[in-house]
């Protein structure tokens, strides 16, 4: 990532002091929305390291729901098609589900039965990787529906609550646009 690209994240990506609750430092990535030409970067980012490291993307999972923000741009960059992974109970035909620890409680997410061609290589988006639970849940219901993990990719990650080493044995092709440590 260039540093110039790299400083513009740092610059807008705002800590959140006690949020969603008492102890944790929530970073928030919304202000990066606020600038088109910001978004594009990021997003041409993530595509270009991506496809450098495994060269054949077939889908994109874009997870609730900050995810969905620059997955939706990344699949019309790559023309393939994008599904959601959602919260228990807001897709609303035949799903199924994976539950999950975060670093502040536990969460379920759920997929439609029916977006996950069998053998697609897909790339899971997902706006900040924190301890991988989220990336973890996502990769199991897509494996589980007969895709295959073509990596994983993200506006920011938290390097020190350790989410990669979570994520690595579903694909060692992890693309972030900042790192925090």
């Amino acid at each position: 990532m260039s540093t110039k690209l790299k400083q513009k994240l740092e610059e807008v990506i705002r800590n959140v002091p006690d949020f969603p609750k008492p102890g944790i430092m929530f970073k928030d990535i919304t202000p990066v929305f606020l600038d088109a030409k910001l978004c594009d970067e990021v997003t041409e980012y993530l595509i270009n390291t991506f496809l450098h490291n495994h060269g054949k993307v077939d889908a994109v999972c874009a997870v609730e729901s900050r995810g969905f923000f620059l997955g939706m741009l990344i699949a019309n960059k790559l023309q393939v098609p994008l599904f959601p992974v959602r919260k228990a109970g807001k897709l609303p035909a035949k799903t199924r589900s994976f539950s999950y620890n975060l670093e502040y409680g536990s969460a379920t997410l759920e997929i439609h039965t029916d977006v996950v061609k069998k053998g697609w290589n897909v790339m899971i988006h997902d706006d900040i990787l924190a301890t991988g639970g989220t990336a973890v849940a996502a990769a199991e219901l897509v494996l589980a529906e007969g895709g295959k993990i073509a990596g994983f990719s993200f506006i920011a990650a938290l390097d020190f609550l350790k989410g990669k080493e979570k994520i690595l044995p579903y694909s060692k092709n992890i693309v972030c646009g900042i790192d925090f440590e």
